[in-house]
């Protein structure tokens, strides 16, 4: 090879490097978001695009959000840090905890989260009143690994002296808390179990008949829902983001509306302590 030849293949090596550095560094200016599937997609996308757009403001840099298929994804996705920051029940991001070796980090929740309660429901002309009447019925749970729509449900009926796969006809699982509502509506199952925030907002939206369908039982409190980061995230980022996050002022227009689609009053930290408690109910009630 002559010179000529040599200085033009090292011009075309210096050239395709410095575009792969381009990329790359273009790729790394993408901050990525998403939640546990708790309601359908198109909901997901309409209640966490205006916080995706807030958060670039405050971060600087282009932020996605991308809804995932179902649970599990979602703990996947921050585990092999796919994704930058992600909305988790208190059960998801145990799940997700475990199955990083403990390199997940809580960094914010709603203030509603600190004292979360799932409720149940039932037709009013079923006859259900109660947990024991539930014996013998056809349950819907949401995502198996929810934690308002199954883990501590079950925990609860478990405490009453109710073991789900012995007692229950049947056992069904919606995958979503706007599907458990559903399934009720319905009468593909007599019963479900599901997040309170999420039935109060049917309710508030007139989306369900409280008159045909009910709450006949709610549960008392737990520590939920959070945004969680992975351990691997430089220091300096997760402090902006974290405080981006605390910083929403329901005040403002933009925190006000941000606020409202997350069914939050405000945001404020979070330790990962605080979801010891469910651990503990997953481990009890075997679904870890």
């Amino acid at each position: 090879m002559n010179r000529l030849s040599r200085a033009r293949l090292l011009r075309s090596l210096a050239t395709c490097s410095l575009l792969a550095f381009g990329a790359l560094a273009q790729a790394q200016q993408v901050f990525r978001v998403t939640t546990i599937p708790e309601e359908a997609a198109t909901e997901q996308v309409r209640k966490f695009t205006p916080l995706a757009a807030y958060l670039e403001k405050r971060l600087g840099m282009k932020v996605e959000f991308t809804p995932v298929n179902d649970y599990p994804a979602a703990v996947e996705a921050l585990v092999n840090k796919k994704v930058d920051l992600v909305w988790f029940g208190g059960f998801t991001h145990v799940q997700a905890q475990i199955r990083s070796g403990g390199k997940i980090v809580p960094i914010a929740q709603r203030e509603e989260d600190t004292k979360f309660q799932s409720v149940f429901i039932a037709k009013t002309d079923s006859g259900i009143k109660g947990l024991t009447d539930l014996k013998g019925k056809q349950i819907s749970f949401g995502s198996q690994s929810s934690t308002s729509g199954h883990l501590m449900p079950r925990h609860f009926l478990l405490a009453a002296g109710i073991a789900p796969e012995k007692d229950f006809k049947r056992i069904a699982y919606s995958g979503a808390h706007d599907a458990t509502i559903a399934s009720v509506v319905s009468g593909k199952v007599e019963a479900a179990a599901l997040d309170i925030t999420v039935w109060r907002k049917f309710v508030t939206e007139n989306k369900v008949d409280t008159k045909a369908v009910a709450v006949f039982y709610t549960t008392p409190p737990y520590f939920n829902y959070n945004w969680s980061v992975h351990a691997d995230m430089p220091a300096d980022q997760r402090a902006k983001v974290t405080k981006a996050l605390l910083d929403l002022d329901p005040a403002t227009p933009e925190g006000k509306e941000i606020l409202q689609l997350n069914r939050a009053t405000r945001y404020i930290p979070t330790v990962p302590e605080n979801y010891k408690g469910l651990e503990s109910a997953g481990r009890s009630a075997g679904l870890i």
